[in-house]
This record gives structure tokens, sequence and C-alpha cells, in this order.
């Protein structure tokens, strides 16, 4: 392979793993547990998910996808697979149901610009195909670009490319991921998984769903994720202050990733309100500001800020 610092090519995930769920119950026991219906779920697509607290916050997000006969694969961040396959287990009871870590048996990559659009060819985001490479899943685009998921497998005729600019990609599609830092910070919306197909409120109950449901009729919600640039070092878990209310932190990061260029890229949940007037800095009222950007999908709240 030939190395290449465009955005074309293939990153092998290890910020990524999976879990593995096998048994003719483990459907029904992760519809049982997770935000979006499992239900559903067939070998032509792919869905996002979470799995909240029972105070309804997020513990990990999954991209989810069959894998072979009563086998169920959930890509997560890597930094939060042990505990959550652990608190996953304990639900298990009697349920035919195994869940596992399968990482090392299911290498992740991901494909962005040429390298994904040869393979993906026409499928639609979220479609999952069989390929000879391995399981194929086009993920939202960025920056213009076709993304695609690849486990079990690596084209050998596409160019490297590196992990900071897939995540930098990552997070130019707005898709966010619950990492170590973040767990149980969030509440689904807050970080925009409904919009992205995360959530579905007409399935049964899950540990949290009252919550989740609640905040989503009730208007409740009064903060949001959006996507900013910051020319500085940026991680998860940072919190995020407004120029007008030092004492007190206005957002927290999601995710982060070194720009190309120069600083970071973020994903970071903000108090709507914060975004009227003032501006939004990292780490605390004086330090770098943050400049806003677009999101790919239409965040819905009233106010000035509205995009």
């Amino acid at each position: 392979m030939q190395t290449d610092l465009a955005t074309n090519g293939v990153a092998t995930l290890t910020h990524w793993g999976v879990i593995r769920a096998r048994g003719a119950d483990a459907a029904r026991f992760l519809h049982g547990q997770l935000t979006n219906d499992m239900l559903a779920l067939d070998r032509e697509r792919a869905l996002l998910a979470g799995f909240c607290s029972a105070k309804g916050r997020l513990q990990a997000s999954f991209l989810v996808w069959q894998g072979e006969a009563d086998e169920i694969l959930l890509a997560c961040s890597a930094d939060v697979l042990a505990p959550t396959l652990k608190r996953l287990s304990m639900f298990v009871l009697r349920a035919q149901c195994k869940l596992s870590d399968a990482s090392a048996e299911l290498p992740l990559h991901g494909l962005a610009g040429a390298a994904a659009s040869t393979l993906l060819g026409d499928a639609a985001v979220w479609q999952r195909r069989d390929t000879a490479a391995g399981t194929l899943i086009r993920l939202p685009d960025s920056q213009g670009m076709k993304r695609a998921l690849l486990a079990g497998g690596v084209p050998v005729d596409a160019p490297l490319l590196s992990l900071d600019t897939w995540r930098w990609l990552e997070l130019g599609s707005g898709v966010p991921t619950i990492e170590a830092a973040t767990v149980e910070q969030f509440v689904p919306q807050m970080i925009n998984l409904e919009l992205v197909g995360g959530v579905d409120f007409k399935k049964g109950c899950y540990p949290g769903q009252e919550v989740v449901a609640r905040s989503q009729y009730r208007g409740t919600l009064k903060r949001r994720m959006f996507l900013f640039d910051v020319v500085a070092v940026a991680s998860a878990g940072q919190e995020i202050f407004h120029s007008a209310d030092p004492g007190q932190p206005a957002g927290l990061v999601a995710n982060a990733a070194p720009s190309p260029e120069e600083g970071s890229r973020l994903l970071a949940e903000v108090k709507l309100a914060a975004l009227d007037s003032g501006t939004l800095h990292l780490g605390s009222a004086e330090g770098p500001p943050l400049t806003r950007r677009e999101l790919p999908y239409t965040v819905p709240f009233e106010g000035s800020a509205a995009a």
C-alpha cells in the first residue's frame, strides 16, 4: 500500500471495537436494552443505537449489523467496550444470548473517497453488503465524500489513510460516539442521536426510555450538539464556556480530532441559549474560541442561532 495523506483511502479503526451477541434470543435481548428497534434489523441495513442508564444517560453508542445466523455485531468506542460488555451481560439472565468481545476476530477499517465509492456503488446510507473483502456498510458522507465501514477485511489496492484524518471526517458526518470520557453525560437527544436515526420512539421499553421520551415530547431539551473548529488541541470530555458566564460550563466536548491544517474539529453539546450571543471557548471563558461549522443535517431549536 502507498501512503496518501489526502482524504481518500483506508484507515485501520483502532479506536473502535466489536461486541458479538450470539444466540436465538440475541435480537430480542438487545431490543430490550437499546434505543433502536433491533427486531427490525436485517441483512440489508445497519442501525445506530444507544445503551442508556436508568436515568436515560448514554453509557455507549453502537453501529449494529447482522453477522452470521443468530449473530448481531455492535461496533463501539474501544475504550467503553469492556465495561459495556460487563453491564449488558448482567441483563442476559435466561435469554439464549451470549455476549463476547469480537474485536480481534473482526478488524474494522474505514474507507473514504474513491476507495469507498469503488466498493459501495449505489448503496444507500446504512446499507449493508457482503463483499469478498468483508461486510461493507455505507456510512453518512463527510466533506462531500462517500465513506464506508469494512468489517473483517481490507481492500489491498487502497492507499493508507491516517486515523486522525478518518476521525476528522467522522466528526464532519455529525454522527456522535460515546467515549469513556463522556459515559453517562448525555441524554440521546443532547448529542442528536435521534436526528441521525439512533432512537426509535415507537419501540418498547428499554433502560431510560421514559426519560428519553419525556425529553422528546415535553419540550424540555435545552442542549444540543453542534460542530466546531478550534485552534487548539481538544479532547472528549473537555468543558466549554460562554464569554458572558465564566463561572459555569456551557457545554461538553463529545468527540474531537486533529484538523488537517491546524487545531481540532469537535462535536460538542452546548446550551442552546449560549448560541444566541457572545462566544464559546474551550476549557475556560478565556480559552481559545470555537468557530461553529455547518452540520449535514438540521438541528431543530428555537432562537436566533437556529440553522
